[in-house]
């Protein structure tokens, strides 16, 4: 769990798996609009008997020219709020990327000691949501777009590297969060599984451009080997991004792949057969170096 984490493991009993609905959507930057899309796919995996909903970074709301304060709200405010509520009356657990407050502009500013006023930033956020509609743990992203001729620095402010990793238990498997271009980082996955995830969730807004889905669906499958953990990606549909969500089983077999399009699909993911590859392939066991944040 996160720091900000209470216990989210589900009363049912364990089963060999675990249904997981992805919810690949396309978000406005109206945040009701981007509410209500986020509810009508929380009431698709309700209906496809899902454990858990698993929806893309920035579903809170989303602007392809950049996601800032001004598309930001509290963990209590009407997003999370309203997922929680429908959480509880459904019995699905939900992994949810969404924009919170950041730090004041002043603090902000001094913590970053540049003595100069400028707008407060955003923070890009996942949060965790069990079966009973409590938040569980919030993961701050921490590794922030910087890259390919974007700048997300500009508006948000990264994650601590050294928070406990977001891990949420559902029906006997653990979902642990990456966000978006952490994907790019292995050793951010590692870290995670080292904390018990079996599942790796990757709720993402990867943006378009030469080789992107290409590096994007790479990616994943190098995570899910590697680590051998499941791996699910779920992507935004819609302008400025590429969509492909996808799941990537632990021997890195892609056992679903969407494409561009907005979609809600369901999955089975193999708890057994989780085991069993890690049991034929034991990197995890044989690996002889640790992952330390640098701070």
């Amino acid at each position: 769990m996160s720091g900000e984490a209470r216990s989210g493991a589900r009363s049912r009993p364990t089963r060999p798996d675990v249904r997981v609905t992805v919810g690949q959507l396309r978000v406005s930057a109206d945040r009701g609009a981007a509410r209500e899309v986020a509810l009508d796919a929380l009431a698709t995996a309700a209906r496809a008997g899902a454990d858990l909903l698993v929806l893309p970074e920035y579903a809170s709301a989303f602007d392809p020219r950049g996601v800032g304060p001004e598309h930001a709200e509290p963990l209590t405010g009407p997003f999370v709020t309203a997922l929680r509520e429908r959480a509880a009356r459904t019995g699905v657990a939900v992994l949810a990327g969404t924009t919170l407050p950041g730090s004041p502009a002043e603090d902000a500013d001094a913590a970053a000691g540049s003595g100069a006023a400028g707008p407060a930033r955003a923070v890009n956020a996942v949060v965790g949501i069990d079966a009973h509609g409590e938040l569980v743990g919030t993961y701050r992203k921490v590794h922030l777009y910087d890259a390919f001729g974007a700048r997300e620095s500009d508006r948000l402010e990264a994650g601590p590297p050294d928070a406990p990793p977001l891990v949420l238990d559902v029906a006997g498997l653990r979902f642990g969060v990456l966000t978006c271009y952490d994907l790019r980082f292995p050793e951010s996955a590692r870290r995670v599984v080292d904390a018990g995830a079996d599942v790796l969730v990757v709720p993402a807004a990867w943006a378009s451009g030469e080789l992107k889905a290409m590096h994007w669906r790479a990616l994943a499958v190098a995570r899910a080997i590697e680590n051998t953990a499941v791996v699910i990606g779920v992507g935004q549909a819609g302008p400025g991004v590429v969509g492909r969500s996808l799941v990537v089983g632990p021997d890195g077999v892609v056992g679903l792949e969407l494409d561009e399009r907005p979609d809600v699909r369901t999955v089975d993911v193999d708890g057994a057969g989780l085991a069993a590859v890690r049991a034929r392939n034991p990197s995890l066991a044989n690996r002889r170096y640790a992952v330390v944040p640098r701070g």
